[in-house]
């Protein structure tokens, strides 16, 4: 085979995290070249078995070191940028990895003359109060000033097998006693699954969405944060009472938590602050068709696919309650 007969190459920054593994794997099946980028390439070999013989690759690349974004993008036909943060840890900031490295990909994606993807967020605006939302927006502004056809796709809370969302709060519910519902438990959001947004990335590689666009991505129902806990009990089958948490107390205790060396916090301040504001998909991105659904997608409902990766965290695991699952 000539190389100019070879599948595009499609590199994908962050495509061993929890997002970018889908990605590489809806790419794979459509029998795209895959250059997988990512600060530890000896920890994605996990993703070899998703390609073919030869279909997936690796390279050392750190956002904050352009140059090794550069050496990343060369060559490649077009680029896919899943890294972000929710939590702050040495020098890799908001700042550093959600603006500069954003920038850096748009720019490195520009000079290969390639096309871009870039994954930003729901809520994503530079006069934010969130350093979080702040920086999205900012990364979104600099991609489009590099790229102006870029795709910009901005989930809500992304749920599956490995999110952080529903895993932590069923590991606390184990533990735990109580669960926390900051703020009260009112604010909404619209839960997707991972699948549903790894699909859009592919569909925008394949051409098949118009360019230059924001997309707004989200599950099909808006759920109260309560809600979304209640539904990971019912699931679960535990009965953890709920606490309400005022948004000043839980900020508070976030600080502090964020403040212990060497310790993952459970809640940040500024994850707090993002709680203070709706993360559902605006009336704006409906009307203009830039959804899951305008672009052909029928997103999965969140109890559709909870079951599947939750039910490890009942008291006996599958076999709870045999009478209804095993």
């Amino acid at each position: 085979m000539t190389l100019s007969n070879l599948p595009p190459l499609v590199t994908v920054f962050g495509g061993s995290g929890f997002v970018g593994r889908h990605v590489v794997r809806a790419l794979a099946r459509r029998g795209y070249r895959i250059r997988v980028a990512v600060r530890r390439p000896d920890l994605a070999g996990f993703l070899q078995p998703i390609g073919g013989v030869g279909q997936i690759s690796f390279v050392q690349a750190n956002l904050r070191y352009r140059l090794s974004v550069d050496r990343a993008v060369a060559g490649s036909d077009h680029v896919v940028n899943c890294v972000g943060l929710l939590l702050e840890s040495g020098r890799n900031t908001f700042d550093a990895v959600q603006d500069f490295g954003a920038r850096a990909v748009a720019e490195a994606t520009r000079a290969a003359g390639a096309t871009l993807t870039h994954i930003s967020a729901i809520g994503a605006d530079d006069k934010s109060a969130s350093s979080y939302s702040r920086t999205k927006a900012r990364g979104e502004a600099a991609v489009l000033r590099a790229v102006p056809d870029a795709v910009i796709l901005r989930p809500s809370i992304v749920f599956g097998p490995e999110d952080g969302f529903f895993n932590k709060f069923a590991t606390m519910a184990r533990f735990s006693p109580v669960l926390p519902l900051i703020g009260g438990g009112y604010t909404k959001l619209q839960p997707v699954y991972v699948a549903d947004v790894a699909e859009a990335v592919a569909r925008s590689v394949d051409g098949t969405i118009a360019r230059g666009r924001v997309y707004e991505l989200g599950g099909p129902e808006v759920l109260t944060f309560r809600q979304c806990l209640e539904t990971m009990l019912r699931i679960t089958d535990r009965k953890n009472p709920f606490v309400s948490l005022p948004f000043g107390v839980a900020s508070l205790i976030g600080s502090i938590a964020s403040l212990v060396p060497f310790v993952k916090p459970p809640l940040t301040s500024d994850q707090v602050t993002l709680l203070r504001s709706d993360n559902v998909v605006s009336q704006a991105a409906i009307s203009e068709g830039r959804t899951l659904e305008a672009i052909g997608i029928e997103p999965a409902l969140v109890e559709a696919i909870l079951p599947s990766y939750l039910v490890r965290y009942r008291q006996q695991g599958q076999f709870t309650r045999l009478d209804r699952t095993a």
